[in-house]
Formats: C-alpha cells, structure tokens, sequence
C-alpha cells in the first residue's frame, strides 16, 4: 500500500532502512517526570540530535511537535495506563488511527504485554488497531514485552521472540521488544520476528558506553534501530546522546566514533 511506504519513509531512515526512535509518552504512566516537563525543548534537542521519530499521546502534540522547524516523524500512542493503578501491566486504548491521521502522525503504536492477566483484552484491541492500520494505509508499531505475574526473566530470549513474534503476526509494520543481552540470542528474536525490530532502553544504564554497545550490538544481530525514552531525554546532554544513538544506527559508526558526538 503506497500510503503506508510514504508514511514509513518519514519515521525510517529512508537511506539505512534503520530508525531512532525516542518515546517521550511517559508522562501519561509516570507523571511529568526530569526531561519531559519542557516538551518543546525536549522534542527540539531530540530532532536536533537526528532522531528519525518520535512517540507521544495525543493531548501533547501541540506543546512540541516540530516546532523549531526540524523535521521529525510522529508515532501517536494509542493505547496507555498508569504507574498510580493496580492494574498498570494492562493497556487501554485511548486513540484511534483516525485521530492519529487528523494529527498528521506519521505511524501509530499500541503496548502489548505478552503474559499479562489482561493479555486477551491487549491481543483484541492491537487486532482491531492492525485492521484500521491496513484500512487507512498507516503503519503501526508494535511494543511488545513478556510482562505478567508469570514472568520471571523478561529478557529470556525464549520470551523475547514470542513476544516479537505475536507482534508480527497481529500486522505490526516494526516491533519494539527487549534487548536479550548479547547479539547470539537476539538474532534469534530478529529471525523470527520477520517484520523489523528495534529495541527498547530499558532503566537508566550505568554508562553511555553501555548503552552505545548494546545498540551496536543489536545492529550486529540483524535489528533495524532502537526506541529508546529515559536514556535520552533524561541524558545530561540530549542533543549529544541522540547524535551518538543515530551515528550508529544511521551512518554505521563504531562505538569510540559515536562517543566522540557527546563532545
């Protein structure tokens, strides 16, 4: 469907076929937390940095989106829940494709938590968003975790590439999952996933060394780029950490050569 390559080609680097993606929808689950109180000069020190999209609720787009004039893609957030509830593994949908076209959101997202004791409500809701994706020519990505009272190791790769997998099957045009540690086993996640994965950042990392390899290394394995939120846009330096991320991910740099962007 022609419309949905356009829309793709604005999130995707259409050159690397990779994306930096950067979440900045935290503060629906955790309040206005460091780096997401300012979202102007946050979505601006992002797009600076070379991000290729990024992901927000519908209420936040106008209080930041391109408004310094870089161009940088929208994935509007459908589904949501907060850290404040008891029930915050299960996500509700909260938008619709239709509000994402009226936005002019370039793709949509939905969270899925596989192992979750609301996994079926999750699984209907992404089959219905999947169906409105393929109506409307609009690309969908896909969160998938195995999350749930069940799930002692959420990075076992055994987990990770089913999880991937259930996003695939449902039409998710990119997955976004969990990095399983070291490239052997996550190219067992991008081998069965099929459609393109990037990885999630996980909690704070305890060094920008650490994060860079570990986005180095899911490139190795086959991945397509990272969505990653509280590594970024609660970095001492955005704008620097989201050059190094997409120095990587977009131009093939080393580990040492994407240091250097943080100056």
């Amino acid at each position: 469907m022609f419309g949905k390559q356009v829309r793709m080609e604005r999130v995707i680097d259409r050159n690397s076929g990779n994306a930096v993606i950067i979440p900045v929808d935290h503060g629906m689950s955790m309040g206005p937390i460091d780096g997401l109180t300012d979202m102007r000069n946050a979505i601006d020190s992002i797009s600076r940095g070379g991000a290729t999209a990024v992901v927000m609720h519908k209420g936040i787009v106008p209080y930041g989106h391109r408004s310094s004039g870089h161009d940088i893609g929208l994935i509007l957030h459908l589904s949501a829940s907060t850290n404040m509830g008891t029930t915050s593994d299960c996500k509700v949908l909260v938008a619709t494709v239709e509000e994402g076209l009226k936005l002019g959101a370039d793709a949509v997202s939905v969270h899925l938590n596989i192992g979750s004791e609301t996994e079926p409500s999750m699984l209907h809701d992404i089959g219905e968003v999947s169906r409105k994706c393929m109506e409307w020519g609009m690309p969908l990505l896909a969160m998938a975790y195995p999350r749930g009272p069940g799930i002692k190791n959420p990075f076992d790769v055994d987990l990770v590439k089913h999880s991937a997998r259930v996003a695939a099957e449902l039409g998710a045009d990119v997955i976004k999952t969990n990095y399983t540690g070291d490239p052997d086993t996550f190219r067992e996640v991008v081998k069965g996933a099929l459609a393109p994965v990037v990885i999630a950042g996980g909690p704070k990392v305890s060094s920008d060394e650490d994060l860079l390899r570990m986005v180095k290394e899911s490139l190795e394995a086959g991945g397509r780029g990272v969505s990653i939120g509280r590594n970024v846009f609660q970095h001492r330096n955005v704008e620097g950490i989201t050059k190094a991320i997409s120095s990587i991910v977009l131009h093939g740099s080393s580990v040492e050569e994407a240091v250097r962007e943080l100056g």
